[in-house]
């Protein structure tokens, strides 16, 4: 004879769990507060700065030349 097993109730708002990809799609599509930038505006900003660290470096070389 078997194990009868408890059947689990579902809480208000409760669905099935989404398949596959389709989960994050819908995450990151919800509006979350904050600042909104686009990829190629960080791609752009850090290629500023990895320039700017260059420059840092040799600059007091150029100047210990003049």
């Amino acid at each position: 004879m078997p194990k009868t097993t408890k059947k689990r109730r579902k809480k208000k708002g409760e669905g099935p769990m989404p398949s596959g990809g389709a989960g994050l799609i819908r995450f990151f599509e919800d509006e979350t507060p904050g600042i909104k930038i686009g990829p190629t505006m960080v791609v752009v900003m850090s290629a500023i700065m990895i320039v700017a660290v260059i420059l840092g470096h040799i600059w007091p070389s150029i100047i210990g030349m003049l």
